[in-house]
């Protein structure tokens, strides 16, 4: 079918005023385009530059890689710029203002993302562009770009970022095209907000740049965007577990010695802050400043090392053996005297600093009547050495007498004499012993109460250190 067939046809089967609007149309597009000079710059004059007006619009955040330091975003890109070549009387096509056209039909600026991150540079979708009957000509196409943008994670994960998007002609310098950014704080206006990270601003600005390259100016439009992270799901997921994990080294040291269990406890939460740590670590990027939470995990597992070397000379002191050395005065004033009534560790039965202790030794066990055992076998023991040394005495009076008075036999005397020195030697040995292994266990006690004293100091300083730091954290967090 011939172009005359198809207007005939129009005007059998389209009211007039549309078929002669799609004809005038047609008519107005052959007519701008009769000489192909989209390769060159739209201006009559060469030595004038070309105003190009950009205006970015953020129109969702798609990813934030912190590890390796790249912001995706979702962006529309406007650009309007005058053709000089393109603009018609719209009182001579029917009233034709605008015309919709494939934007391969004229010239464009070649505007890049200059951070770009991709391997190769992102170029704006071939949409349609908008050209008014004054050659006014508007572009609007939608761009996935994926930028560098420089981390601060100090505060992490409380942190806010600024990350630049930079935009400008590769190869026009500033007096071929003169870049104008838009509107200020049209850049926000349909922002879908992201789960992760909040837009507090979006600064657009144009700077002009001195490449070492080449001696003209460059001009370029630099977008930038403040973010601040949402912490809830790093507080949930990183923070939380970990204050309760730190939580329980307290038991650490609220476990009595003799469980074996305070080392292995130590060495168990130390494993999990480092599960903890490892975490973080893959998350930021690598750098020589280390995160808010990644300081306090090394303060806590700092701290954990401390506790579990501090646990093992405590075992140490507690399971000391009978070789062991009197506590010094000093340590009795310090802590058995005055610390042990302010950290609450006196043992039951014992009064405070200043007062006398009731008893140094071991607690023994009692008979019926509420005698100790080992008092009534001192007792015993004293009247039976007493008993033994006047019958020796006698013994000995015996042996002095006459033999006639006597009437005992030489033999008989000897042996007699020297069973009872014998058993008196044995008697004092069993005595002395007794002491030695009551002033033994008196010491041994004492250095389990230092022990008691040093562990229940190190758990309330701990305490103290990690609540100071879980409130430091929340502080920073507010």
């Amino acid at each position: 079918m011939g172009r005359d067939s198809l207007v005939t046809f129009c005007f059998q089967s389209i009211p007039g005023t549309l078929c002669a609007k799609g004809k005038l149309a047609n008519q107005l597009l052959h007519d701008l385009f009769a000489n192909d000079s989209r390769n060159l710059r739209p201006v009559l004059n060469t030595d004038q530059a070309l105003n190009v007006t950009l205006q970015i619009t953020l129109f969702q955040i798609i990813d934030m890689d912190e590890r390796n330091q790249i912001l995706t975003t979702y962006l529309w890109i406007r650009q309007v710029w005058n053709d000089a070549f393109r603009h018609w009387d719209k009182d001579d096509y029917g009233g034709i203002d605008i015309l919709h056209i494939p934007s391969s039909y004229l010239w464009k600026p070649d505007v890049i993302l200059y951070n770009n991150a991709e391997d190769h540079f992102a170029s704006s979708t071939e949409t349609n562009v908008v050209i008014r009957h004054n050659g006014q000509v508007t572009w609007d196409s939608p761009v996935i770009a994926r930028t560098s943008c420089k981390l601060d994670i100090s505060s992490f994960p409380f942190d806010g970022q600024r990350c630049p998007l930079t935009f400008g002609s590769w190869t026009y310098s500033g007096s071929d095209i003169n870049l104008v950014h838009g509107l200020e704080g049209a850049g926000l206006s349909d922002f879908e907000e992201n789960v992760e990270w909040e837009v507090l601003g979006m600064l657009t600005e144009k700077n002009v740049v001195l490449y070492g390259c080449c001696s003209e100016p460059y001009p370029d439009i630099t977008v930038t965007l403040t973010l601040q992270r949402r912490p809830s799901f790093y507080i949930y997921n990183l923070l939380l577990p970990c204050i309760m994990i730190s939580s329980l080294v307290p038991l650490s040291f609220y476990l009595p010695a003799d469980s074996d269990e305070k080392v292995s406890l130590g060495v168990t939460i130390l494993l999990a802050f480092t599960v903890f740590q490892q975490m973080v670590a893959e998350i930021v990027p690598p750098s020589e400043t280390l995160p808010l939470i990644g300081k306090y995990y090394i303060a806590t597992m700092l701290m954990m090392t401390a506790s579990t070397a501090l646990s093992t000379l405590i075992l140490n002191i507690h399971h000391c053996g009978p070789e062991v050395k009197p506590v010094p005065h000093w340590a009795k004033v310090v802590f058995l005297r005055h610390m042990a009534s302010i950290l609450l560790a006196n043992e039951v039965g014992r009064k405070g600093a200043g007062g006398t202790e009731a008893a140094d030794e071991v607690p023994k066990p009692t008979n019926g009547h509420g005698l100790r055992e080992a008092e009534i076998e001192e007792e015993e023991l004293g009247q039976f050495l007493s008993n033994t040394s006047s019958n020796c005495s006698n013994a000995r009076k015996e042996l002095r007498l006459p033999l006639r008075a006597a009437k005992v036999d030489r033999g008989q005397r000897g042996c007699g004499l020297r069973h009872w020195e014998r058993l008196v030697r044995n008697l004092e040995f069993i005595s002395d012993f007794l002491s030695y292994q009551r002033e033994t266990q008196r010491q041994v006690s004492e250095w389990r109460r230092v022990a008691r004293v040093i562990d229940r100091l190190y758990m309330y300083l701990y305490i103290l250190m990690v609540c100071g730091m879980s409130v430091f954290i929340m502080v920073k967090a507010l």
